[in-house]
């Protein structure tokens, strides 16, 4: 089962580095970088942006010779900010690359990416391999960047990257949750724009999810039960989009709206475990009005036992 996490264990901060100029590949090996600036978390160079708002987690793959049977580990994330920029491959003796990619395919910089306001782009400094980014909610929809490749868009919100490998499949996970909109009534040239506290996309399965753990609050004010996972799953899977829907991926779900869409802090005084999570989480959409009565025709009709 896959989990986010938001809290300082689950967090790590490699070294991160300013963007390279668009127009050329680095020329520096990972051994010749520059030393970190001081004012800044050792290895960590300051964004072109003077803004510190992440933008942009990556969740790092998992370290190589973990057994089959150990338990999973807690995930690995960095966090960019706009102008941000992480390379990714095998790196070299004593020099990891802040996104290490273990396998004798992967060349030792194989690439870069970069945040950027609320989307991010991927450079590709092979110049024989092809990297595929992965719409994690777009049913197989994805887009290739082709060897050599600077700079390449990518608007998706949930992403993964693949890389051909030798082994097995070599992949991370890229989330660009942060979408700015204009404000209604304003002009949009007379400042900058606002970065919505909790941008839901209802198109996407999280928002199902989600609104299928707050449905029985909705329908009556009064009910204290919030589903199971297993309730979840059986309440969506009869949409098309959601039949083969698994506990491991609402579990995923509920953990990205936790973590990264609503950036909701663990309470110490509240209610633990899976059960206190999907407490918290239907509590906070419902006092916002993330998810409204008028959002339940998107669920599949009732059937009545």
């Amino acid at each position: 089962m896959l989990r986010l996490s938001a809290g300082s264990e689950g967090e790590l901060s490699p070294p991160v580095r300013t963007a390279h100029t668009a127009s050329a590949r680095p020329t520096t090996s990972p051994r010749s970088r520059q030393a970190p600036t001081p004012a800044h978390a050792p290895g960590v160079r300051p964004p072109t942006d003077v803004s510190t708002l992440t933008t942009v987690t990556v969740q790092l793959p998992e370290p190589a010779g973990r057994r089959p049977d150990d338990p999973p580990p807690k995930p690995r994330l960095l966090h960019m900010s706009p102008g941000q920029s992480a390379e990714f491959g095998r790196g070299a003796p004593g020099a990891p690359l802040p996104i290490p990619l273990h396998d004798p395919g992967v060349s030792r910089c194989a690439g870069q990416i970069t945040a950027v306001e609320d989307y991010w782009r991927l450079s590709n400094y092979s110049s024989v391999a092809t990297y595929v980014v992965e719409n994690l909610e777009g049913a197989g929809e994805h887009i290739k960047v082709a060897p050599g490749r600077i700079g390449a868009p990518v608007p998706f919100e949930l992403s993964r990257v693949v890389l051909p490998s030798v082994g097995d499949p070599v992949e991370f996970k890229v989330f660009a949750p942060q979408h700015a909109y204009a404000d209604p009534g304003c002009d949009p040239a007379s400042g900058e724009p606002t970065a919505t506290p909790f941008s839901l996309n209802p198109t996407a399965k999280y928002f199902l999810v989600l609104l299928a753990l707050c449905e029985p609050r909705l329908r009556s004010a009064s009910s204290a039960a919030v589903p199971g996972v297993g309730g979840v799953v059986e309440r969506l899977r009869p949409l098309p989009s959601c039949h083969d829907l698994t506990r491991s991926a609402v579990n995923y779900h509920i953990d990205y709206l936790v973590t990264t869409k609503l950036r909701m802090r663990e309470e110490r005084d509240g209610p633990s475990g899976d059960g206190g999570k999907r407490e918290r989480l239907v509590s906070l959409a419902l006092r916002f009005d993330l998810v409204r009565e008028e959002h339940l025709s998107m669920l599949p009709p009732l059937v009545r036992h």
